[in-house]
């Protein structure tokens, strides 16, 4: 099922999938003769948060953009799951934390593995046998996973400030990352105004240094964002837990032999830098950009450092 849609930037399709009983709602930019690639969102990310100058880039440079709510997140199935009942919502992620920390098994809803299937049934529906693929954060994870498994469905692949890795204090958030990432999977009820200041909070420490976020631009996309996933917060814990208990993928990474290029920022404070470094000798066809300036987002100025870099490695093939 799909319905077009026509905005001031660009047409688009909207339609969803099935994976059992699970719903997951894309978007296709178009389009149909253009270049597919399937950009993978990360940790509570929806398909309205990538940014329109990445989308407009692709477009105009003859790539098809499809893009996509994760389980749990924007108009996709939220997973009920007993262990996220008010009551113990709290309980369950601390706890989570601690057997994460502790390196103890986690019983997640669902894996990344999941995930990455979610994301595959998507080109089967839409009839696309290769696709370029892109993922960033957790989105990267979860394309790390489709390039190893699906290895001949996928034409290139761009990783984008991710990990290879279960994060861990090494190499994952720093301090006042993980204390916001703990208040918004702790505190589902709270109101549109909270959870603005909330993401306000969060990009100060991700996104590009000085952005300036008292915008009607960031606030109207903020509401949005809320509004289109109503009030069920708690996909966002089940996401993390996701993460934490994610085996190992280094096996699976290696296997990758799609021409790769990993994109990382020296700065990032939410997955560090030295998981770049350890993708690119994981992944024997693979290229790796380090910028300066670059965090965890990819605001249009931090894109313009790297578009043309990505453009040459998405037309070589």
């Amino acid at each position: 099922m799909s319905v077009f849609f026509f905005t001031s930037l660009q047409s688009y399709e909207e339609g969803h999938i099935y994976n059992d009983d699970i719903k997951i709602v894309y978007r296709d930019y178009g389009p149909k003769d253009a270049q597919p690639i399937l950009l993978v969102q990360g940790l509570g990310g929806q398909l309205i948060n990538w940014p329109d100058h990445v989308i407009n880039f692709l477009i105009e440079n003859n790539f098809r953009p499809i893009v996509f709510d994760n389980r749990d997140t924007g108009l996709s199935s939220r997973i009920s799951s007993n262990l996220f009942t008010d009551e113990n919502r709290s309980k369950t992620i601390t706890n989570t934390y601690i057997r994460y920390f502790f390196r103890l098994p986690i019983n997640a809803p669902y894996s990344l593995d999941d995930m990455a299937e979610d994301s595959i049934l998507i080109l089967d529906h839409l009839s696309i046998n290769k696709a370029h693929l892109l993922g960033i954060s957790m989105g990267g994870m979860i394309a790390q996973i489709v390039a190893a498994n699906y290895s001949d469905r996928i034409k290139t692949f761009t990783l984008i400030a991710s990990s290879v890795s279960t994060p861990g204090p090494l190499n994952g958030p720093s301090k006042d990352v993980r204390k916001l990432l703990m208040q918004r999977s702790n505190n589902p009820n709270a109101t549109i105004d909270e959870r603005i200041a909330r993401t306000k909070k969060i990009f100060k420490l991700i996104g590009l240094e000085n952005s300036n976020l008292e915008t009607k631009e960031f606030y109207d996309k903020s509401v949005e964002s809320i509004n289109r996933a109503g009030t069920d917060d708690s996909g966002f814990s089940r996401q993390l837990m996701a993460i934490l208990a994610s085996k190992n993928r280094i096996q699976k990474v290696k296997s990758i032999e799609t021409k790769t290029l990993i994109i990382h920022g020296a700065e990032d404070p939410l997955i560090k830098v030295n998981n770049a470094y350890k993708a690119n000798k994981l992944i024997k066809n693979s290229n790796l950009l380090i910028y300066p300036k670059m965090r965890h987002l990819i605001e249009e100025p931090v894109f313009n450092l790297f578009k043309e870099e990505l453009l040459i490695h998405l037309q070589e093939v």
